[in-house]
């Protein structure tokens, strides 16, 4: 299993548009997302990674993905962001077992819910969604899929209080556990790239047992 360690920054407020400047001027360090568990059937990888951090209210993410093709079809938030061109962030930030699925199109669409496990998930309410700052490079407005090469960034601020069914004031020195993706079920080329290694015979992201440790 991989390891991260999170830099906390003494930003206190930044928001969305702000991150990939400020992560920047910092210097901190891209990770890549370029694990193919399904190469057999699933062989193309687009060139994706992120950054992270987080404060004393929020973790902040960053990715840059480049690749064959991009779509942002879902329209709301709770939709089937993963048949977009999506990056996502699963996290369980205690020992209870309980995860949360934080997944985003390219549009800054997103997609919240928490559980043990794949099955049984509780969506987050509105205003948890609400409450999470979104960019994208490519505007927020949806769109059908767009063929030919195109180089894409996202940056979210995830408050604490996002992971609903916790009551999480701080990570200093808290050890979470977790895995990061880029997918894209109904484009062209379908894909399911992961951080940390998956051990499947099929596609599927909800494998808390494959999570790696994420380090604060």
């Amino acid at each position: 299993m991989k390891d991260l360690f999170i830099t906390k920054i003494t930003n206190d407020k930044v928001a969305a548009h702000q991150i990939p400047t400020v992560f920047d001027a910092l210097q901190l360090e891209w990770h890549l997302i370029d694990t193919l568990n399904w190469a057999k059937e699933f062989p193309y990888a687009p060139n994706v990674k992120f950054r992270i951090a987080y404060n004393d209210s929020t973790l902040l993410l960053h990715y840059k993905v480049t690749e064959n093709s991009v779509a942002a079809v879902a329209t709301a938030d709770g939709g089937y962001v993963w048949e977009d061109s999506c990056c996502e962030c699963f996290i369980q930030p205690t020992d209870d077992g309980i995860y949360y699925n934080l997944e985003c199109n390219c549009a800054g669409t997103l997609l919240l819910a928490a559980g043990t496990e794949r099955n049984g998930r509780t969506p987050a309410p509105e205003n948890v969604l609400k409450s999470i700052d979104r960019w994208a490079s490519l505007g927020r407005d949806s769109f059908a899929e767009r063929k030919g090469e195109q180089t894409w960034e996202l940056a979210l601020t995830v408050p604490f209080s996002t992971w609903f069914q916790h009551h999480i004031e701080h990570l200093d020195g808290m050890t979470l556990r977790g895995n990061f993706y880029k997918c894209g079920d109904k484009l062209s080329m379908p894909h399911f790239v992961t951080w940390n290694a998956i051990q499947s015979a099929t596609p599927d992201y909800h494998r808390p047992e494959y999570f790696g440790t994420i380090h604060c």
